[in-house]
């Protein structure tokens, strides 16, 4: 049974009152440091509506959260930066009016990497997230506290969003479910833009079934964005097919032995279920990290222009010239990742640099998806590790940009595609870290992988 079933049921017995109260407590007491702000008064009145029958739904009653780059009302929006700390947004993110068009109830907004620029939720100015598991370690990112929040059981599910991994690492590393949707599947409206061409809007669950549920209510298109696809998921309770594709470069030497070890039992187990699981090789992955993070800087710096200090977030300098607002503002306001993406994108845009770098890398880019459309004509599916390891300790990567960035080397090349990716936990090392196994499949094959996901799937609860 799934958890949100559960909670349904435990409405129905109790009040939803009753369970949003107990889920707000949960935030509050918890010490992992994965809460950033409480809608608390908004979430007991929608409460009180659902009780009354006022509000009514799927999800009626049941409590969620959102990283902290969604727009909502109820509480401030961050982007777990000083430069957001007091911006209270005008509008609300068509996922959350979505979800609370079903009857659930967003509860508060959850820490992440400040503007969502990092793997390990390290770069927030409200501290780190510790993991789920081990407290000395990190809980990934950007979507660091979505994946706690789940995992620690505060939620049921959590939203997130995922440009190069964001959602699924962070998931594997706190033995969660996390699915990266089809570019285009999920509206991005309301959220705070990190990189247009790449970022996309999912969920962290408890169960391959709840992320289901929610991903089926979130899909569909937008009038506000333009990049969104008409709705075409229709979960399926068996895939269309059987034929994987194990990914011969996230095998290589670099990943540790346990990790290699879980996805080889996974292969074990899948064969055991009457799949078909062959080795392939996709030559262009040694590209895709430097790709990603030449195409995604470059977004970045445009996106962040606007943060300036004069037309919203904190504002520094405001009795000098208005080069000193920008300056002082910026120079607040952001994060040393912030301003070394911003650094970087600049740079691959400049005068003398854009051919030789960012067209160079969209080149690149085009190839690396061809080769995987060139899979799918005989493959399902394509499953490998999320990350080369289990979550690493607080403080390990932090002096080392470059060390930090590989541990993207499995997520961001579904990313660069468009393609949908979910992290199903499979099992942990010796320490008890889980790990996860990563599902990639087709375009617009989003229900195929989580039909595969679900005859992989570990009850983390038991």
């Amino acid at each position: 049974m799934s958890t949100i079933t559960k909670l349904l049921m435990e409405i129905e017995a109790t009040s939803a009152e009753a369970v949003v109260r107990d889920a707000i407590e949960k935030a509050k007491a918890d010490t992992h440091n994965t809460t950033i702000n409480l809608a608390q008064a908004r979430a007991l009145e929608r409460a009180r509506q659902v009780d009354a029958g006022e509000v009514a739904g799927k999800l009626a009653g049941v409590p969620f959260m959102a990283k902290d780059n969604f727009l909502s009302y109820g509480t401030s929006t961050t982007a777990a930066s000083k430069f957001l700390e007091t911006f209270d947004a005008p509008l609300q993110a068509t996922a959350i009016e979505k979800l609370e068009a079903e009857g659930a109830i967003c509860i508060g907004k959850v820490n992440l990497d400040a503007f969502a620029h990092g793997g390990s939720t390290e770069n927030s100015a409200y501290g780190v997230t510790k993991n789920a598991v081990d407290a000395t370690r990190v809980a990934g990112g950007s979507s660091g506290g979505s994946a706690v929040a789940v995992a620690r059981g505060i939620v049921p599910f959590a939203l997130g969003t995922d440009t190069g991994g964001s959602i699924r690492q962070p998931a594997s590393f706190n033995g969660v479910v996390g699915m990266k949707p089809t570019y285009g599947m999920v509206s991005r409206y309301g959220v705070v833009a990190m990189a247009s061409g790449t970022d996309t809007v999912g969920v962290l669950a408890s169960t391959i079934e709840d992320a289901e549920l929610v991903m089926g209510i979130l899909a569909g298109k937008d009038v506000h964005d333009m990049t969104t696809l008409p709705d075409y998921f229709a979960p399926v309770d068996t895939p269309k097919g059987k034929k994987l594709g194990l990914i011969k470069e996230f095998m290589a030497d670099g990943v540790s032995k346990e990790v290699k070890s879980c996805i080889r039992a996974a292969v074990q187990s899948y064969e055991a279920k009457g799949y078909e699981v062959e080795e392939v090789s996709i030559p262009m992955l040694k590209y895709a990290l430097a790709i990603y993070y030449i195409v995604v800087p470059a977004e970045i710096s445009s996106n962040l222009a606007r943060y300036d200090g004069v037309r919203y977030g904190a504002q520094r300098g405001a009795d000098g010239a208005l080069s000193d607002v920008y300056e002082l503002s910026r120079q607040a306001g952001f994060m040393a990742e912030n301003k070394r993406r911003i650094i970087i994108g600049s740079y691959v845009l400049s005068s003398g640099f854009f051919d030789a770098y960012y067209q160079k890398a969209q080149k690149a880019r085009t190839l690396l998806i061809r080769e995987f459309n060139q899979l799918f004509e005989t493959y399902d599916a394509l499953i490998g590790p999320v990350a080369p390891s289990p979550a690493f300790k607080i403080g390990d990567n932090t002096s080392d940009p470059l060390k930090m960035y590989l541990e993207d080397v499995m997520t961001v090349p579904a990313s660069l595609a468009g393609l949908p990716a979910v992290s199903v936990p499979i099992g942990s090392d010796k320490d008890g870290l889980p790990v996860g196994l990563q599902i990639i499949g087709a375009r617009q094959g989003d229900a195929d992988i989580l039909a595969i996901a679900s005859d992989m799937e570990i009850d983390i609860n038991g």
